[in-house]
């Protein structure tokens, strides 16, 4: 393989390995995201029966579902964000394994070529030297 195929490949696995750092980091984002939706749920659920309970607490229900919903909303408007960044980041990430893919492909159809080329070479020198011998 030559050198320079070497080192496109190299780069190109940087940079396939850097973005699959950036999709993971992105994926933990996500997860934590969608974590907090589930607490969120789960909060609203217990004060729901807290209020059920507490006539006092139900008076005050109001206001929490109030608060609740803007939490909720900023929650949702992260994760929508981090699902975009995700896709993203899938996408360019299979860009540059097509690309890794494709100076591979290269670089393999290179080293071929040049195990013809010295097959052939090989079989014309054997030839001449058949041509000789006879000639002799």
């Amino acid at each position: 393989m030559t050198a320079w195929a070497q080192s496109l490949i190299r780069i190109s696995n940087y940079q396939v390995e850097t973005l699959q750092k950036r999709l993971a980091e992105i994926t933990e984002r996500r997860a934590s995201a969608e974590m907090r939706l589930a607490v969120l749920e789960a909060e609203v659920e217990v004060e729901r029966e807290r209020a059920r309970d507490d006539a006092s607490a139900g008076m005050l229900l109001s206001a929490y579902l109030d608060g609740w919903k803007l939490r909720k909303s900023a929650a949702e408007g992260d994760l929508t964000v981090v699902e975009a960044e995700e896709a993203g980041a899938r996408d360019a990430l299979t860009s540059a394994f097509e690309e890794l893919k494709k100076f591979e492909h290269v670089a393999e159809v290179t080293r071929l070529d040049k195990l013809a080329a010295l097959g052939r070479r090989e079989a014309a020198a054997f030839d001449e030297m058949g041509l000789r011998r006879r000639t002799a």
